[in-house]
């Protein structure tokens, strides 16, 4: 299966009429005649933080609207795609957290919040392959992330979909509705560069080590939070084929919708 790394934007981005829905859409498609359908989804947010590292485990994971602020018609959306106990179980059994050697905790209570659901729902609108959604310990490190995100890679030899759902550039400080898509500022956009540059070359280190762009890293992510699932999913796609950037732009000025595949 491909790796991908998906840059979701807005929660409004889930509804139809928008491009970035559209290409997600579209990306589905190719789920057959590109690919295999997926057995499985294995999905990481940035919208799930724990202590330790967690898997949802139950059969009918809840659609969470986890946000405020935007119209009914958001909050009436739901993604029943199911869940799978029994899988959540195995891969419990099988990945270890990178702070401790310990299984990872199995969890019953979350579901699939926005940065899943969002991303999920145009491109497998049949809602009938199970998605179990991996949470990142906040207080992991950038290697430790890395780490877990290469116990993965064999995942996808045996019909695990990876999608990892963050944004590149996510600084909603300096956020500006009344910009349009395409525009950013020039911190933003050498920031986009950069990491361009480093999934190109293959480059996980310089990933890792986000302090070496100084100021920039802290104007794109006051904090690191829609960044880390990039590097689960780099660092599961780490022996693959060159990547494949989409939605290469930005939204509300300073949110990069750079997204990644990797065949």
């Amino acid at each position: 299966m491909p790796v991908l790394f998906v840059g979701h934007g807005s929660p409004m981005n889930a509804l139809p009429g928008n491009a970035f829905y559209d290409s997600w859409q579209q990306l589905g498609h190719q789920f057959g005649p590109r690919w295999p359908k997926p057995q499985l989804i294995l999905c990481i947010s940035a919208h799930w933080l724990t202590q330790g590292w967690a898997l949802t485990a139950m059969a009918q994971p809840r659609t969470i609207h986890d946000f405020g602020g935007f119209p009914q018609a958001l909050y009436q959306q739901n993604y029943p795609a199911p869940g799978h106990p029994a899988l959540a179980q195995e891969l419990a059994a099988r990945l270890r957290q990178p702070t401790d050697g310990q299984p990872l905790r199995l969890d019953d209570s979350w579901g699939l919040d926005h940065g899943a659901w969002s991303v999920l729902m145009p491109m497998f609108g049949a809602a009938d392959i199970p998605v179990i959604q991996l949470s990142m310990d906040a207080h992991a490190s950038p290697t430790d992330h890395v780490a877990l995100g290469r116990q993965l890679q064999g995942l996808r030899e045996h019909g695990v979909l990876v999608v990892a759902s963050g944004n590149i550039v996510h600084n909603l400080r300096a956020i500006r509705f009344d910009v349009p898509d395409g525009q950013t500022y020039d911190w933003g956009q050498q920031f986009d560069d950069a990491i361009a540059a480093y999934l190109a070359s293959g480059n996980l280190s310089a990933l890792q080590n986000l302090n070496q762009l100084g100021a920039l890293a802290t104007q794109a992510h006051p904090s690191a939070d829609h960044f880390w699932p990039l590097l689960y999913a780099a660092a599961a796609a780490e022996k693959s084929a060159a990547p494949e950037f989409f939605n290469a732009t930005f939204q509300a000025a300073s949110i990069s919708m750079r997204s990644v595949i990797w065949d």
